[in-house]
């Protein structure tokens, strides 16, 4: 049976923890032969040149072969349904597929349609657990432990599959969570909200600031960008000499998200977790497709 990673709740703590060891040996980004042999297929139903990218550099780095599926111009563009391109893709023996697509649902569903793994890179506004992965690696590499840390999320919550993956392993391994928006970017939720910035900073140890999904909204939300950034930017004078990290998953709004001072401060991680997204991608590749050469 393979071993699939659709939601972050498929992989336990223990396995986490697994992950992150691996990870940790990975930092120093030598070339390895763990996956020597093994064949992984990208196929990316919306753009991302970051996740892919270092989907790509982790297998590659393991010794895997890759193949990168452009989907404008595959069969799903003329008509084929996407279970039949899973199938047909399955057919040619990959180890794994690395999905993204813009509809919750779709890795777990193609789980069950083929027999390697299959690892989900971001579906809709669902779940993005190599991303939720790599935040809480990043974090554990500065706190050794999440137990009893606060952590403020920040912006478009409720279209986020980034926040959806974070706040259940975040919660899961001990933080607080406070999630901080405008009203409409908040979901239902039992989880602490806000729509102070300033009362987020004072909470926090560590914040992650989101980009607003402006492509998921189907009513503009606010007149523009500049209106939402009034109230929600993290910048360099709000959060002053606070011993605290400044998070994103990226691509960044610069001065939208976090202004220019933060992106230069210590204290941000973003390029961090750039770096530790390539470890833990590689740690992610190594524990699904067996240790096995």
């Amino acid at each position: 049976m393979s071993k699939h990673l659709t939601h972050t709740a498929d992989l336990s703590k223990e396995e986490i923890l697994q992950i992150f060891s691996y990870a940790k040996n990975f930092l120093d980004f030598k070339k390895r032969d763990d996956l020597n042999g093994k064949l992984i297929i990208n196929i990316f139903f919306e753009n991302s040149t970051r996740t892919r990218s270092s989907f790509e550099i982790a297998a590659k780095r393991l010794g895997a072969d890759v193949v990168n599926l452009d989907v404008a111009r595959s069969s799903t563009s003329k008509g084929e349904t996407l279970f039949d391109t899973a199938a047909n893709l399955d057919a040619m023996g990959p180890d794994a597929i690395i999905v993204r697509h813009n509809r919750a649902g779709v890795p777990k569903i193609l789980s069950k349609y083929v027999k390697c793994s299959i690892i989900n890179a971001g579906d809709g506004a669902h779940q993005h657990p190599t991303q939720g992965l790599l935040d809480l690696f990043t974090l554990m590499q500065k706190w050794g432990s999440l137990e009893g840390k606060k952590i403020a999320i920040i912006g478009d919550i409720r279209n986020s599959r980034v926040a959806n993956s974070d706040i259940e392993l975040f919660t899961r391994f001990g933080a607080k969570v406070l999630l901080v928006g405008p009203p409409q970017f908040l979901p239902q939720t039992h989880f602490p909200t806000t729509n102070s910035l300033k009362e987020a900073i004072d909470f926090a140890d560590a914040v992650i600031s989101l980009r607003t999904q402006t492509e998921r909204h189907k009513n503009p939300t606010f007149s523009s960008l500049q209106d939402y950034a009034q109230n929600f930017k993290v910048t360099k004078k709000l959060i002053g000499n606070k011993d605290i990290f400044v998070m994103h998953p990226g691509p960044v709004h610069r001065n939208i998200d976090l202004d220019d001072e933060i992106m230069d401060d210590e204290r941000c991680l973003v390029l961090e977790q750039v770096k530790n997204g390539v470890a833990v991608r590689m740690a992610i590749l190594k524990h699904l497709l067996g240790d096995s050469k």
